[in-house]
């Protein structure tokens, strides 16, 4: 029986753990809190739990060397300590984080132990590459070329379940979710490389009707002219990827950032009430009608969508912080994530979408169309748990029946590896419905 190690037990975990464990694998979870990789195991004879710290390295490196491949579902900043005991160990390696330049390095590393550590094995990154990458490489086949790509995504609350302002629930690492909002970002749009700087990532949003869920709007993610070279598509001109919320989103974010609410700067706040705190961001000692000076400072009416949705989170309230020293960002980000949990009774839902431009040299031109919109069910997984840990479980099992046999640094390009993992995904329910094609008034810009 071959034996899996999965390095925590977050919001995501519980699908891997309950499949591995389904299809005969010996699965250890291993993580600060044991109580939750128990209930994840739920007695499982093949299942065990293990407490356990980043910080003890020594039990890293001897709970890897005791199991055929090791599955990472830590922090990203931990990837790479988790790699270098595989290495050492000769044991490979899966995770659904983006391949950081850290990670990349080893590279050589890998190749050299004889194992490969497979990246991006999740829902964003993960199902996005492999469903882009079957359709660039079926245009390539055909002798055609990718003139415009847009790849954009989303993990939101279901629309029965968008009843705060924010419009928006938290189903996965919460506070990721509001970091995101401090990137900057870059694209390619007709031949030209747009730079976002993070103050401006939240302006201008994209709008897209999405079937079934209506009009979501879509911000800029991260570096997408990057992914020119790792999808083979140098040809294309404009490249975007981006990702959906539901309009209310990028409008209070970015009043917030102006207000730099989400700011990783430190400060002392002891002895501070949240309207004392939005005070001293925008220089005012008197805290008193903050509301208010915060629209004036904003240069927008007291009753705006941002005001009235900062209003409902608590920010203007004259109740003590109980904080000290700390960052803008986590009293934010904390705000947020207790005025915004995924109800056990609510579904979550996962909106995934490419349009590709194609044109072929018999001058034939295609806008070509995927999307995928998948649920949560209450009470047991998240939509956003299902789409992250069954890709990584798939990849798990490739590698251990040997369908996987190359070695190095990999994220999950390759048709050896997306085709059988998005096939797989289909048997779980999970599937992209793609439209070939259509006229170019289809395409999104």
């Amino acid at each position: 029986m071959k034996k899996v190690l999965i390095l925590g037990a977050g919001m995501v975990a519980r699908p891997i753990v309950q499949h591995l464990l389904e299809k005969g694998y010996a699965v250890t979870v291993a993580t600060r809190t044991k109580s939750k990789a128990e209930e994840m195991i739920k007695k499982h004879p093949n299942g065990s739990a293990i407490a356990w710290t980043v910080e003890d390295e020594n039990m890293l490196e001897n709970m890897v060397h005791e199991n055929d491949l090791t599955v990472s579902l830590l922090p990203y900043a931990y990837h790479v300590l988790v790699a270098k005991a595989c290495i050492k160990a000769q044991k490979p390696m899966v995770t659904t984080s983006y391949v950081k330049p850290e990670m990349q390095a080893l590279d050589e590393q890998a190749k050299e132990a004889g194992i490969i550590i497979l990246n991006e094995m999740g829902l964003d990154p993960g199902i996005d590459h492999m469903s882009a990458m079957r359709i660039i490489d079926h245009i390539h086949q055909k002798g055609g070329k990718v003139e415009k790509f847009y790849s954009l995504c989303g993990a939101l609350p279901a629309p029965e379940a968008t009843d705060n302002y924010f419009r928006y629930k938290f189903s996965w690492s919460p506070k990721g979710v509001v970091m995101a909002g401090n990137n900057d970002a870059r694209y390619l749009m007709e031949g030209k490389a747009i730079e976002i700087p993070s103050k401006d990532l939240f302006k201008n949003p994209m709008k897209v009707c999405f079937p079934e869920v209506g009009m979501l709007e879509v911000y800029p993610n991260r570096d997408s002219i990057l992914y020119k070279d790792i999808y083979g598509i140098d040809e294309a001109k404009t490249m975007m990827r981006g990702t959906f919320r539901y309009p209310g989103w990028c409008i209070t974010m970015d009043a917030m950032k102006a207000l730099n609410l989400i700011s990783y700067e430190k400060y002392n706040f002891s002895g501070k009430t949240y309207a004392e705190f939005v005070g001293m961001l925008i220089g005012t000692e008197d805290a008193s009608n903050i509301r208010q000076k915060v629209a004036d400072y904003l240069g927008m009416d007291i009753n705006s969508y941002p005001i009235r949705a900062m209003q409902w989170l608590g920010l203007f309230d004259d109740k003590p912080m109980g904080r000290a020293i700390d960052s803008p960002f986590e009293i934010t980000s904390d705000l947020m994530i207790a005025k915004m949990p995924l109800n056990e009774n609510e579904r979550d839902m996962v909106v995934l979408q490419h349009n590709f431009l194609a044109t072929y040299p018999d001058g034939k031109i295609e806008v070509i169309r995927s999307r995928m919109l998948d649920y949560g069910t209450p009470a047991t997984d998240t939509s956003i748990a299902r789409t992250v840990a069954l890709p990584a479980a798939l990849g798990v099992r490739m590698i251990l029946e040997g369908k996987i046999n190359i070695k190095g640094v990999y994220r999950p390009v390759l048709p050896d590896i997306y085709n059988p993992v998005l096939d797989g995904l289909e048997e779980l329910g999970i599937k992209m419905k793609e439209e070939y094609g259509l006229p170019e008034c289809e395409m999104l810009l």
